[in-house]
């Protein structure tokens, strides 16, 4: 079973004006031997949910910058230490498609000033390190968020406080949603705004940041202190052989 969302009419963007879209937005950045690997979070489970149809919008336009997305329903995630071990299998899937990504778009409503718990979950989820594996660091992100009533900023705020602290390359533009409700049409698409254009740009800017630094993650992430730890770790597993002979 997988939980990834099917993205009807990944070719129709009527809100946008292809004439200015560059045709190759990230041209001598970096090299271009696969497309940029973009995994998006959305943080509602509502129907109707407005980061979820922002996250849509927002994947419609990567695909269009040549990019291969994933979108992850959290449905039916558990929450963090509700299973033994996180041995769940959209915890698994989540953590694949998180390995499997170069970049990520993170898009939470607003509640209570804050960013929803569906939203903290999938981030608990990802741990800094399993099995020798690190599903975040060194990755590129992009925050979004959308709100019921006036702008606000405390949602990305605590993405991008949260990006940092998975060693994720957080990106500077960012996109929020004022009144999202007015925002999107019946069928779900969102209408022509400077909301719609300020997405176009954070995602403009993302496949450029994540087209920069993939090829140098390896030395961008390379650290004095996990340098420090290994060398220790191999001169303990060292003693070890050493007294399993004698």
């Amino acid at each position: 079973m997988s939980r990834l969302r099917h993205l009807s009419d990944p070719q129709h963007l009527p809100a946008l004006d292809r004439t200015i879209i560059r045709p190759n937005l990230a041209a001598g950045l970096g090299a271009h031997d696969h497309p940029p690997r973009i995994l998006l979070l959305y943080g509602s489970l509502r129907e109707r949910a407005f980061s979820r149809l922002a996250i849509e919008e927002a994947a419609r336009l990567l695909i269009l910058f040549g990019t291969e997305v994933r979108i992850f329903d959290p449905r039916d995630l558990p929450l963090p230490d509700q299973v033994k071990g996180d041995d769940h299998p959209a915890v698994h899937e989540l953590r694949e498609h998180a390995l499997w990504s170069e970049g990520m778009v993170w898009c939470s409503p607003e509640r209570h000033g804050q960013i929803t718990g569906i939203m903290k979950a999938q981030i608990d989820h990802l741990p800094l390190e399993f099995g020798g594996m690190r599903p975040t660091q060194g990755r590129t992100l992009a925050v979004m968020q959308v709100s019921g009533g006036s702008q606000s900023f405390n949602a990305v705020n605590t993405l991008r406080l949260l990006g940092r602290w998975m060693r994720m390359f957080t990106i500077p533009n960012q996109s929020s949603v004022a009144m999202a409700f007015r925002e999107f049409d019946e069928a779900g698409r969102m209408r022509p705004s400077n909301y719609y254009d300020r997405i176009v740009d954070v995602m403009e800017e993302l496949v450029r940041f994540t087209i920069l630094t993939r090829g140098h993650v390896d030395q961008l992430v390379d650290r004095y202190s996990e340098r420090k730890a290994a060398a220790i770790r191999r001169d303990e597993a060292g003693d070890l052989a050493a007294r399993s002979i004698d």
